[in-house]
């Protein structure tokens, strides 16, 4: 999701500010409804009303008109990844896999043959956004929902889209979809995933982007902070809101899975490896064993993304070849804590052979 309009991630002298202005139309079942509900102010964790931010549009929820164009190497990306493979929506929305690196201009489709979509016909993420506005001038950021007829970018405001696929698209849920959004955790859950977001999602990214030390320093120490609050809930509680996945594990997960491969080194996020926490690496290899969480995650895509890309921070481009892999696969022994991933509802089923993950880049695979 990091913006595209420079090779630059780091402001000498400044802390780091996310460009958290996002295109916030909406994909959702009943249009008619949302247009004539009341506007709301844009959130950055998402939000469950009904209607639009202003100047924004409500698109109809068809089977096969959109693309999700999310890129692997990317956690905001990986999020609708999970949540689309959970919620048993490959048949209603399409999945376009941008390659790890990208220049000032867009996301490229290289992973694909000749370099184009096969769906979109674009060879680079940013022919669509420009299909929808011309020279549009923020980052060309994924996720993005992009309508297939018109090759049109619809959203790219990923907090919002994963919501938008547990309550929206619920026609084409698969069965024993789980709940994500269990009504008598709401409230909780979302001030939990609000904390998440600003100290361990975004936190992340303070700390390896800040162009002073005093900013670094901050940033650390906010992240560090967060993380120990987070080990403390999960000592006690199987999942953020207790005995079954929802929202905010997804959330989290993105983080931690990328913590140790990147954001300890190359965001200089040291105190701790994510393995020396005893409750979030059994909750990190809890998840990551779970069909839906660790199949959708390419640590080689990772690894190339943050430290080919960003030249201000790595200028050398040298990717580590570490850290080694088969450890995500060890017992975690969260079982003890009770509960169960999906509740009353069920596992998804294998991952399709079109979107399985290099077995060199992932152990699940191998």
């Amino acid at each position: 999701m990091e913006p595209s309009t420079n090779s630059g991630y780091s402001t000498p002298g400044k802390p780091f500010t996310r460009d958290t202005n996002y295109i916030n139309d909406r994909i959702v079942a009943d249009p008619e409804a949302h247009r004539a509900a009341e506007d709301y102010e844009y959130d950055t964790v998402g939000t469950l009303t009904t209607g639009l931010t202003k100047d924004a549009e409500a698109w109809p929820v068809e089977a096969g008109r959109y693309r999700l164009v999310a890129a692997r190497a990317c956690p905001w990306a990986n999020r609708t990844i999970i949540v689309r493979r959970l919620l048993g929506l490959e048949d209603a929305i399409s999945l376009g896999t941008p390659g790890p690196t990208h220049d000032e201009n867009s996301w490229t489709f290289d992973l694909d043959p000749d370099g184009v979509d096969p769906v979109l016909g674009s060879a680079r993420l940013q022919e669509n956004y420009f299909k929808r506005f011309p020279n549009y001038p923020r980052g060309i950021t994924v996720p993005a929902m992009v309508d297939i007829p018109t090759g049109q970018v619809v959203t790219n405001d990923y907090p919002q889209i994963t919501l938008d696929f547990s309550t929206e698209w619920t026609q084409f849920h698969r069965d024993g979809a789980p709940n994500l959004l269990p009504e008598e955790h709401l409230d909780e859950m979302f001030e939990v995933i609000k904390r998440i977001f600003t100290e361990v999602n975004n936190g992340v990214y303070r700390a390896g982007f800040a162009g002073s030390q005093e900013a670094y320093e901050e940033a650390y120490d906010r992240l560090f902070t967060a993380l120990d609050w987070l080990e403390e809930r999960l000592t006690t509680r199987r999942f953020l809101m207790g005995e079954h996945i929802t929202e905010a594990d997804v959330r989290l997960f993105t983080t931690l899975v990328r913590f140790d491969p990147v954001y300890h080194g190359h965001f200089k996020s040291n105190r701790n490896k994510l393995i020396e926490f005893p409750a979030l690496w059994g909750y990190a290899r809890d998840l990551f064993q779970t069909p839906g969480f660790g199949d959708t995650v390419d640590f080689q895509q990772i690894k190339d993304h943050y430290y080919i890309v960003h030249h201000d921070v790595n200028p050398t481009g040298i990717v580590p070849k570490g850290p080694d892999l088969s450890q995500w696969l060890t017992a975690h022994g969260r079982e003890e804590l009770g509960g169960s991933p999906f509740g009353d509802g069920t596992a998804p089923g294998p991952v399709r052979e079109a979107e399985r993950v290099d077995p060199a880049t992932n152990p699940l695979y191998a």
